[in-house]
């Protein structure tokens, strides 16, 4: 079921069999819950376009800061207790998912406006990297409820995985700059070094199976994000988890592999293993690391995930217009690279003009001594 905003006092309710009409006299209610230190880009120009571009009409607002982490899910818990309408997550892929853990089963819809390295949600949902176009999306305020996932309890709505996929997102993790390009120096360097695990695999409690793989993915959107695409065909919204494993691969396999992944055609290689289900167990030689929606954390041999459906409802982009494959890689790479050439030039200057204000005091303290 989605709801879709027909005026500024009425709203029309649609489902798969019927419309209802329903006259709304207040205005609904936003929370933005901004990261200050997540993501890539400066979340000051962002705030103030909430003002100028937020239909305040339809909407009262309030922006939130987190202060310390974990602060984003406490944020948004006490925001679904004072029935808030919608908790917008500003930030990265990290921030999405802590707002959106408080926020599952809870009538409280969840926004986004990213500005993360990845924006693995927001890319599948066809929300634009552009915070001016994100917030005319909360403006249409068209709201799905959509599937979630769990490894091991955790929360992820996007990607969870084993392997070599979580192996980088440590080392990710660890690195002091972030950006697609930080990620890319990551795969590429960690990939030469990494050997393939053997994974027993247990699929809806019923079919078993071995694999020495690479990485074994478990989808709930399409991609990790930056438009990699583990999982084209992943739906938020058909109750199932697409389930992607790569077998072990050579130096010469891996360029075809990785213009696969980013054209949306990974499952057609023959070192791809794909199925769909609701729950798979995995049980690996050794503890070692796992990640949700990119973020690692330690776990032991076990790892459970499973799907639950319908449990987070969310503000969705209901204008998407599809793209062949190719233009989409060329035009999405393009994005990326200008967004880290526009991030690079925002610092330069920042620096520049730091280092004219410091000549400029040194030479009125220069004068100041003259005098």
């Amino acid at each position: 079921m989605a709801w879709i905003p027909d005026s500024k006092k009425t709203s029309i309710f649609v489902s798969e069999n019927q419309f209802t009409l329903l006259f709304m006299t207040d205005k609904k209610k936003i929370h933005f819950i901004v990261n200050p230190i997540s993501g890539t880009q400066k979340k000051g120009q962002i705030i103030k376009s909430i003002p100028r571009y937020l239909d305040t009409s339809r909407f009262d607002y309030e922006i939130k800061s987190t202060q310390y982490a974990g602060h984003a899910a406490k944020l948004a818990l006490e925001a679904t207790e004072n029935g808030i309408d919608i908790v917008v997550a500003i930030g990265g892929d990290g921030t999405v998912n802590e707002v959106a853990r408080s926020l599952v089963h809870q009538r409280t819809a969840l926004g986004i406006i990213p500005c993360g390295s990845g924006n693995g949600l927001a890319r599948h949902l066809e929300i634009p990297i552009d915070p001016i176009g994100a917030l005319q999306v909360l403006n249409e305020c068209v709201i799905h409820e959509l599937d979630y996932g769990k490894i091991n309890n955790i929360p992820f709505f996007c990607t969870c995985g084993i392997g070599f996929d979580a192996f980088v997102s440590s080392k990710f993790a660890e690195a002091g700059k972030r950006g697609f390009l930080t990620y890319i120096e990551n795969t590429l360097r960690e990939g030469l070094l990494y050997k393939p695990d053997t994974y027993t695999i247990t699929v809806d409690d019923n079919e078993q199976m071995v694999y020495q793989a690479f990485l074994i993915a478990c989808a709930n959107a399409s991609q990790y994000g930056n438009n990699a695409y583990i999982a084209p065909n992943a739906s938020m919204s058909d109750g199932l988890m697409d389930v992607t494993i790569m077998e072990p691969i050579t130096v010469l396999e891996a360029p075809q592999i990785a213009i696969q992944l980013f054209n949306r055609t990974i499952d057609h290689n023959s070192k791809i293993k794909t199925f769909r289900c609701k729950k798979v167990s995995i049980e690996r030689e050794a503890p070692g690391v796992i990640h949700f929606d990119g973020d690692p954390v330690m776990s032991d041999k076990n790892i459970t995930v499973e799907l639950v459906e319908k449990g987070l409802n969310v503000v969705v982009n209901s204008h998407i217009s599809p793209q062949p494959p190719l233009l989409r890689m060329f035009s999405n790479f393009y994005s990326d690279v200008y967004n880290e050439l526009t991030q690079f030039r925002g610092e330069l200057l920042e620096k520049q003009k730091r280092i004219l204000h410091s000549h400029q005091e040194h030479i009125r303290n220069s004068l100041k001594r003259l005098k």
